[in-house]
């Protein structure tokens, strides 16, 4: 091996700025890889910029550093604006889940054809854990248009973020009780495919609600209490 072969390339440093500044951020995937792009994008221009003229990079890159701050304090707008796109995503995918599953939930009752007081009891079980989940959509419709246009109006209330995960916290745990509810009837109900593609659905849909409401804590908590 040769000594330029072992001679570790260093990082650079417009990449290693995004990647600390990525470390403390939370929010959706999507959201922060397309925010963090405009950024490295942002700070390659103004590198660019700087460096008209034949200036060296390296001052040009200082002065472009300085002009974007440090990660630290370039983060807290950035979280502001990750933080509205998963309160966002949390009630979507809560709004989007819940009338399947109600809709699910009935088709389960009408058809299911379960005999016994155990799978009728476990079946009003899930139906009552569907109507909270139901109930929950109605401030996550709200959350929707309170973050869509109307915000461009409006300031964010700084207690939705909080509100949004635990709906979505409340309606994960119902969903996720409401297929177990759904799973027992199964085996025990005349139509029993009905029965463990509704539990199957509600699964599916608590993992959705559940993943992206803790995303949404995350997003919600002050600085500190997310670095603890």
């Amino acid at each position: 091996m040769t000594a330029a072969a072992r001679t570790p390339v260093a990082a650079d440093p417009l990449d290693a700025y995004v990647a600390e500044l990525a470390a403390e951020l939370h929010g959706p995937a999507r959201a922060k890889a397309r925010l963090l792009a405009e950024i490295r994008d942002g700070l390659a221009d103004t590198v660019a910029a700087h460096s008209e003229g034949g200036a060296p990079r390296r001052p040009a890159l200082d002065a472009a550093l300085r002009e974007f701050g440090t990660p630290g304090e370039l983060a807290p707008s950035c979280q502001r604006e990750l933080t509205v796109a998963q309160v966002r995503h949390t009630a979507g995918t809560v709004a989007l889940t819940a009338p399947l599953l109600l809709a699910g939930w009935l088709l389960s009752w009408h058809a299911g054809g379960a005999d016994g007081w155990l799978p009728r009891a476990a079946q009003l079980l899930a139906g009552c854990l569907t109507v909270v989940a139901v109930l929950a959509a109605l401030p996550a419709v709200a959350t929707l248009a309170a973050t869509g246009p109307l915000a461009r109006r409006l300031p964010t209330p700084d207690r939705l973020p909080a509100l949004a995960a635990w709906t979505g916290t409340v309606t994960a745990l119902a969903m996720g009780a409401a297929g177990l509810a759904l799973a027992v009837t199964a085996p025990l109900a005349t139509a029993w495919p009905l029965l463990a593609l509704a539990a199957a659905v509600t699964v599916a849909s608590h993992a959705l609600v559940a993943g992206s409401a803790r995303t949404c804590r995350r997003c919600a908590r002050p600085p500190a209490a997310v670095d603890a």
